[in-house]
């Protein structure tokens, strides 16, 4: 029913999640995401249940592979679950139940999860995983969607497009990205405009934010607008 790319940015230890789905709002339930200890997406008969225990598992000091086992063991559902992703080490597992619907299947890599089910074909996974192995230069947030628009290029969810969703989270209060298309014709495509839209028009305003080395950010107008001046000017000339 949806597949997902989950990755931790090795420059700056960020973690991130982006997915599609033939569904309404796949955003609101698939990806989880705790700054510090791991992401993972819920897919496939989704329990959210299921991915708050691996969260926790995790957190609590468990490896990634064990806080999976331990958060289906009493689940009678656990043969329709996937569910994949990566700690805050960079360490990804995933589970794809057998009885999730075909095509359905996973990979993971260094630092890297991509899994799906109810796919056009494995090379929904193939073209995913290739792109985001071939996208090093750019920034991660964009790397992840250019996987999941590699994925759409040949076929994605084979029932066809509704939703998708973007998530990156790092050591501040607020989400390095935070962006949904909950119900879209088109939505990977219509998620990529108002990413470049984010990207351009959003960040620099983020950049202002209070932090937690620094909790008064920038306040002042006037030094507002200057530094989001500069920051635009920084991006243009590729700096940013």
């Amino acid at each position: 029913m949806t597949w997902s790319i989950v990755a931790r940015d090795p420059a700056t230890g960020n973690l991130g999640i982006a997915v599609s789905s033939r569904v309404i709002a796949v955003g609101a339930l698939c990806p989880w995401l705790r700054a510090g200890v791991g992401a993972v997406s819920t897919q496939s008969y989704t329990s959210p249940v299921a991915a708050e225990r691996t969260l926790a598992g995790v957190a609590g000091g468990q490896p990634l592979e064990a806080a999976i086992v331990a958060a289906l063991a009493d689940d009678p559902g656990h043969d329709w679950r996937q569910i994949h992703g990566v700690d805050a080490a960079g360490h990804a597992r995933a589970h794809t139940g057998a009885s999730c619907i075909a095509w359905c299947g996973h990979w993971t890599g260094d630092a890297v999860s991509v899994a799906g089910n109810m796919l056009a074909g494995p090379e929904v996974l193939d073209a995913t995983v290739e792109a985001w192995l071939d996208g090093g230069g750019r920034p991660f947030a964009d790397r992840m969607l250019s996987a999941l628009e590699a994925g759409q290029t040949v076929g994605g969810d084979k029932r066809g497009q509704q939703s998708a969703a973007l998530k990156v989270v790092g050591d501040e209060a607020h989400a390095e990205v935070d962006l949904r298309v909950d119900e879209h014709a088109a939505p990977i495509a219509e998620l990529r405009r108002v990413f470049d839209l984010f990207w351009r028009e959003r960040r620099p305003y983020y950049a202002t934010l209070p932090t937690r080395r620094d909790p008064g950010g920038i306040f002042d107008p006037d030094a507002r607008e200057a530094f989001i001046e500069r920051f635009k000017e920084a991006a243009a000339r590729g700096e940013r």
